[in-house]
């Protein structure tokens, strides 16, 4: 009787773990994170993109900086990037959620591990994609945040995995920073978007919380 109240106990305590994390990540996410800038002049548009579950920052090229834009492939007729940052593991083996594992999912929360750059090219807007103005100290403060994410080798080059996109409009680099369940791919642009001065939540993993305060 007394193991089965003690395994009973311990199974309580792994539920609490993740309840908790749901809870206080819903708190964080709620409360926002105002504009820090006076300047109305939003005279470009950016964009937040989701597959459902993981955000991606979608910029025109022509507003991308040059620094930003050397290393990376794309064509002139690409007429917008989005950038997204994850777990290296977890992106190279999970290209579609039919893909998922618990053992990808486990190292990607729980483990120290590689993160990557993943840059799509798109030739027109979709409609799914969220519109945010920025004026020209936002944007060049999210080029900033964009540049610094990127690893670079010995040259000062970004480091592009050769072949390893999901199709052939998107590819992967190097990146700084490991992934957790404290660093996911949308605090990752949350933080950006919070280091730029724009509306951000205070904390978020979800892709909901950063797009509800633009819809």
């Amino acid at each position: 009787m007394k193991a089965a109240k003690r395994i009973l106990k311990w199974v309580l305590y792994v539920l609490l773990l993740p309840i908790t994390y749901i809870i206080v990540s819903l708190i964080l996410t709620a409360i926002p994170v105002d504009r820090k800038s006076d300047d109305k002049a939003y005279n470009t548009s950016i964009y937040l993109s989701t597959n459902g579950v993981h955000l991606n920052i979608v910029i025109p090229t022509k507003n991308i900086d040059s620094l930003v834009l050397s290393g990376i492939k794309y064509r002139e007729t690409d007429e917008y990037l989005s950038f997204g940052w994850g777990d290296e593991n977890f992106y190279m083996n999970t290209p579609t959620w039919g893909d998922l594992t618990f053992k990808n999912a486990f190292i990607a929360l729980f483990l120290k591990s590689t993160s990557l750059m993943h840059v799509t090219r798109y030739k027109e807007k979709s409609t799914d994609w969220v519109e945010v103005k920025v004026n020209d100290s936002e944007l060049q403060k999210l080029n900033t945040y964009l540049l610094n994410t990127f690893q670079t080798n010995e040259n000062g080059m970004k480091i592009m995995f050769k072949d390893k996109g999901y199709s052939s409009m998107d590819n992967f680099y190097r990146s700084k920073g490991s992934y957790s369940c404290f660093k996911t791919s949308n605090s990752w642009v949350n933080t950006g978007f919070k280091e730029s001065g724009l509306k951000s939540c205070l904390w978020t993993p979800f892709d909901f919380g950063l797009l509800n305060k633009y819809n």
